[in-house]
């Protein structure tokens, strides 16, 4: 029998302990053993709970049982989740987990404690919920030179995109709905201006170029200067608009951003809607292959995490192989980068537009006062140059 405890028993928590019994017999028969939830750490009670007894308050009890071999920690944020899984590894339990923060910020080091110590540190539930992309990069994809990762990491963002294009309505009463939904927390930041995608797309590259890419270096700008004048002009010209985090090596350049972008419908990312997250990875020789499905959620969240557990309790004492080295990969600037751009600019200013960006690609949105157009390619540095010189009402990011 492997026993397992649980730390925190919020939204994940809670689902990782029900997956765990609903799916009792198909996850015995996966682990090839007994798998037992015997604890769970939370500072409340939870009368009532059918698994009201599993509760401890006490992170020793769990710390210094040498039945359990594997913690699942669903508790969130930096602290104190780090001491609890660095002090887990050093003991040598293993740890699976669904904290981008921490996996984010930490994971070189908790990933080399792990191996010292003979146990595992496992993370697939902290990108895209419920969808495998964690283990496909470290296994399935191995043999390939992965030179570009672009998804679409964050279900609330593209749940409010999503119902601003399709239904017409402004940023704020969309978030509203979301919040009341609960697709949105009460406090959106995170989400809307995109840190939580920005701190999967640091672990996924990462992951995918075997250095560490601290998310703090990454460009990230999120959705709230989106307006329905945009959704206007994008469906006008065939695209749709999304959050992307994207990195890709460049003539041995490394770029990574999070950025709101046009997209047409020639890209398998245009019709990813509502709360699904998408991720397209590209290999140097096989090309680009998709992951699709719930990002988040209670219990798809809990079955990644689930599926973390089965691995770890299937492998006891055997530190499986994740290519993640602690020394940093160089980003380039932004500046460098080069794509075309949407620009709005008011009629009066149309003519000067049209002096300082040269070829463009005019599109009519319907707009009263203004018009819209695609620059020709050009570097993030010379957009900056030549935006200085017209009033540029606003500016959205084109990719193929």
């Amino acid at each position: 029998m492997v026993k397992v405890a649980v730390l925190g028993y919020g939204t994940v928590g809670s689902g990782i302990v029900e997956v765990i019994k609903t799916n009792q017999q198909v996850v015995n028969q996966k682990t090839g053993d007994e798998l037992d939830v015997k604890y769970v750490l939370d500072l409340r009670d939870f009368p009532g709970d059918p698994y009201e007894n599993l509760v401890v308050h006490d992170v020793e009890v769990i710390l210094s049982d040498p039945e359990i071999k594997v913690i699942a920690e669903a508790m969130g944020g930096v602290e104190p989740a780090y001491t609890f899984t660095k002090r887990a590894l050093e003991s040598g339990k293993s740890v699976c987990t669904s904290n981008k923060e921490l996996v984010a910020k930490h994971g070189p080091e908790l990933l080399a404690l792990a191996k010292a110590n003979q146990c595992n540190y496992m993370f697939e539930a902290s990108v895209g919920g419920g969808i495998p992309i964690i283990r496909p990069i470290n296994s399935s994809l191995t043999p390939e030179q992965i030179d570009g990762i672009t998804g679409i990491l964050n279900g609330t963002t593209n749940y409010i995109l999503t119902k601003m294009e399709r239904e017409g309505s402004d940023f704020d009463t969309v978030l509203k709905e979301a919040q009341e939904k609960g697709y949105a927390e009460r406090n959106p930041e995170a989400d809307v201006e995109g840190y939580d995608a920005c701190r999967k797309i640091a672990i996924l590259s990462s992951l995918g170029y075997g250095k560490n890419v601290n998310f703090e270096q990454i460009y990230t700008e999120g959705i709230t200067k989106i307006t329905t004048n945009d959704f206007a002009y994008a469906k006008t010209a065939g695209y749709t608009i999304k959050l992307l985090a994207m990195s890709k090596k460049v003539d041995g350049k490394y770029f990574a951003s999070v950025t709101p972008a046009m997209i047409g419908r020639d890209n398998p990312l245009y019709s990813v809607s509502d709360v699904f997250n998408a991720i397209l990875v590209h290999g140097n020789t096989l090309g680009n292959t998709m992951y699709y499905g719930a990002g988040a959620g209670k219990l798809p969240t809990a079955s990644a995490v689930v599926s973390d557990v089965i691995e770890c309790a299937r492998n006891p004492q055997n530190t499986l192989p994740v290519f993640w080295d602690s020394e940093d990969l160089s980003l380039s600037s932004i500046d460098e980068s080069v794509k075309r751009f949407f620009v709005r600019v008011a009629d009066a200013d149309l003519e000067q537009a049209k002096a300082v960006f040269g070829q463009i690609e005019m599109i009519d949105g319907g707009i009263a006062g203004e018009k819209g157009f695609i620059t020709d390619v050009m570097s993030e540095k010379e957009f900056k140059e030549k935006s200085e010189k017209v009033a540029v009402i606003s500016r959205i990011r084109v990719e193929a």
